[in-house]
């Protein structure tokens, strides 16, 4: 484990080292209009006054923003229907139009260095779950759609979330080994059936997962059938408890 997070280590600094030669030869623009900002990885003031960012009062396990103040401890309707195998799970913003642009072209348009940008603000709203986590581990791709979109989104996001050396960044340990299909358009039902048994801890690493403290790490949070497919797979593995962050989720109706 320690070598792979050294190398890890070794290959965010050539990433980070690029990145700072790449801010002083381009002009910074908006991450969503390009139109000229005043800092790289920053957005203009009229995308970011539009963007549906998460504050509180929200859901303390789901992480729904509520638009009154319902109160200490008052937990939404969702999370009382269908309790999540995890803890808790904050999102930086809803997913309305300006996150799936910002998803869209991290995943589908060869922009990985969105990454560096997007994770700042998920360690903001994140930070508690930081705090409190141990180990770090993105929701992994099946090998061959790796090999298709040549990296994973949510292994960059997880990796630009490692902020100090008290976490162990483990990108390896949960495992894909079921092929999906995609889940747009599916119902929720179809969803869930559809990454039913596709996580697993191998053997040789419960080791390192056993009592500890997991974030995981993903790029959006729509029915929740991934996580919460990834989350008993942890669980399986023998972690003690397991926090959630994504950089968005699809809005859910409360008061």
């Amino acid at each position: 484990m320690q070598n792979t997070n050294s190398i890890f280590g070794l290959k965010k600094r050539v990433v980070d080292f690029s990145s700072k030669l790449v801010d002083q030869i381009i002009p910074p623009t908006c991450l969503i209009c390009h139109t000229i900002v005043t800092r790289q990885g920053g957005c203009c003031a009229r995308c970011w006054r539009e963007m549906r960012l998460i504050n509180q009062p929200m859901c303390p396990v789901l992480g729904t923003p509520f638009s009154i103040d319902m109160g200490e401890g008052i937990i939404s309707a969702e999370a009382i229907a269908n309790p999540p195998p995890f803890e808790r799970l904050r999102a930086v913003m809803l997913y309305d139009d300006y996150a799936r642009k910002l998803v869209s072209m991290l995943k589908y348009s060869d922009r990985p260095e969105l990454a560096k940008w997007m994770a700042i603000w998920m360690r903001r709203s994140g930070n508690v779950l930081l705090n409190d986590a141990d180990v770090i581990i993105p929701i992994p791709l099946h090998p061959a759609r790796l090999r298709q979109r040549k990296f994973n989104q949510s292994a960059e996001l997880a990796r630009h979330c490692v902020s100090n050396q008290n976490h162990s960044y483990m990108p390896l340990t949960l495992q894909r080994r079921k092929s999906t299909r995609q889940q747009v358009g599916l119902s929720e039902r179809q969803r869930a059936d559809n990454v039913s048994g596709a996580f697993v801890v191998p053997q040789s690493e419960k080791i390192h997962l056993k009592g500890k403290r997991v974030l995981l790490v993903d790029d959006v949070y729509t029915s929740g059938a991934t996580v919460n497919a990834a989350t008993r797979a942890l669980k399986r593995g023998g972690v003690k408890s397991i926090d959630v962050l994504v950089f968005a989720k699809v809005e859910t109706t409360e008061l």
